[in-house]
């Protein structure tokens, strides 16, 4: 027990040493950006690279924690017995500790849901305000987390937390998980000393946007359902009743008219060969995913398309406008510069209409001309929303007015999701009619060619 107790302080002690070492030899950059004017924009990763005195590694380790079970996860450090030290100062047996081979990689992206950031940065927040230090905080965040991945991350922040290193820095580190608007903003609260109140505004942020990703995803549950159930209802019949019907026919020379033999061609290609439809249909998806993800072209393409076409472009517009308009009021209300909230802006999102808008809002106050200039007349950007930004302009009260749209444009994305589930029914039924009817009409056509011949 003793020993155990003494690794523990050692792992502390040298986790400890290497923050003062941080802190007794600042970067040259950082004393510069003490003079000059703040802003909210965090260094870049080249600069982070600098810092970095050591290249960060991939480790998988075993241990027996707290309740006596084994457990096993995964680690970024700097080197082994970083690892280890970290493991011990948090209470861990350690059983095991080796490098990550090629390949042993991480299935999936491991980015925090809306969800997940909703709750963790409330969690945070609170624990924050109930004097608990930061790094105990995220701590608690890690022990408490389920998820592999969001535990990893959290362990990760507080072994940089504990080497010296800012949460909007540690956070940088993990740029693949972490948002960068989430980054830019706990930056900002770093400059004005309000963490926990820009956590709320992030906690709330989030849940906003989770419940809008909740509104669509229950609005193409019932589609998708329905929709599964109708083709497998098809392929039931154009595998099973047209062949049976098909027999008949040749048994009784039946006279068979086209929509039939194009019914039964299609049952036939199905029943030999439907490997090609699947291996057709993986091909085409695999294309357009790759297409959409890095070329900028078709990805502009392919979103103008659908921003014109009929209730898609609503729902598109709105939720674009509604997640542009409530992070530009969250940035400026926590003072963000506006040239500062406009590069983030355009980093954070993924359609290419706005983001071109935005990269020409940034070119229009560069030359000193105002931020409404690059929204007018533009098709993407709906009268009242332009409106409201000139009025914020002239007010001096931009980041309430974007408040203002931006629950404007909540709202009616709402309302035109529900709508769009009240229509999605009857069209689906009507589509499901016609296909079926189609069908039965090429089995009773031939039926009645049997009759005449009978009689």
């Amino acid at each position: 027990m003793n020993n155990n107790q003494n690794e523990v302080s050692q792992a502390n002690n040298t986790l400890v040493n290497s923050a003062v070492a941080n802190q007794q030899n600042p970067p040259v950059q950082q004393n510069q950006q003490q003079n000059q004017q703040q802003s909210a924009i965090p260094q870049t990763r080249e600069d982070k690279r600098v810092r970095v005195k050591r290249p960060i590694h991939g480790y998988r380790y075993v241990i027996i924690n707290g309740v006596g079970k084994k457990e096993s996860g995964t680690f970024d450090a700097e080197s082994e017995d970083d690892v280890r030290h970290f493991l011990l100062s948090q209470d861990y047996q350690v059983l095991d500790v080796r490098e990550r081979s090629k390949l042993d990689v991480d299935i999936g992206s491991g980015k925090f849901t809306a969800g997940d950031l909703s709750f963790s940065l409330t969690q945070l927040s609170t624990y924050l305000k109930a004097g608990i230090p930061l790094a105990d905080s995220v701590r608690i965040l890690a022990k408490q987390s389920k998820k592999a991945n969001i535990k990893k991350s959290f362990n990760e922040l507080v072994y940089q937390l504990l080497k010296g290193e800012s949460l909007s820095d540690a956070m940088d580190m993990q740029e693949k998980v972490f948002p960068k608007l989430l980054i830019n903003m706990v930056k900002t609260s770093e400059m004005t000393g309000d963490l926990p109140s820009i956590l709320d505004d992030m906690a709330d942020y989030y849940t906003s946007m989770d419940q809008t990703r909740k509104q669509m995803k229950s609005a193409m549950t019932y589609p998708v359902v329905v929709l599964s159930i109708a083709i497998g209802v098809l392929i039931f019949m154009l595998t099973y009743l047209v062949p049976q019907f098909t027999m008949l026919f040749e048994s009784n020379g039946a006279t068979l008219p086209a929509l039939t033999l194009g019914v039964i061609a299609v049952s036939d290609f199905i029943k030999t060969k439907w490997y090609l439809l699947l291996l057709g249909a993986f091909i085409i998806v695999f294309i357009i995913y790759e297409l959409y993800t890095k070329v900028q072209k078709f990805r502009q393409g392919l979103q103008v398309f659908l921003m014109h076409v009929p209730v898609f472009k609503d729902i598109i517009i709105y939720n674009e406008i509604a997640n542009f308009t409530k992070t530009f009021a969250s940035l400026l209300n926590h003072g963000v510069f506006i040239t500062d909230s406009m590069e983030i802006l355009s980093k954070i999102t993924n359609n290419e209409v706005y983001k071109k808008i935005i990269n020409n809002t940034l070119e229009n106050l560069a030359k000193g001309e105002s931020i409404s200039k690059a929204f007018r007349g533009q098709w993407a950007v709906p009268v009242v929303a332009y409106e409201m930004i000139v009025t914020g302009e002239t007010t001096g009260q931009l980041g309430q007015m974007m408040e203002k749209v931006a629950s404007h444009f909540q709202m009616l994305h709402k309302n035109i999701i529900d709508q769009m589930k009240s229509l999605i029914e009857p069209i689906l039924i009507c589509v499901l009619a016609v296909i079926v009817g189609i069908i039965l009409l090429s089995i009773i056509q031939p039926m009645f060619s049997i009759y005449s011949q009978i009689k």
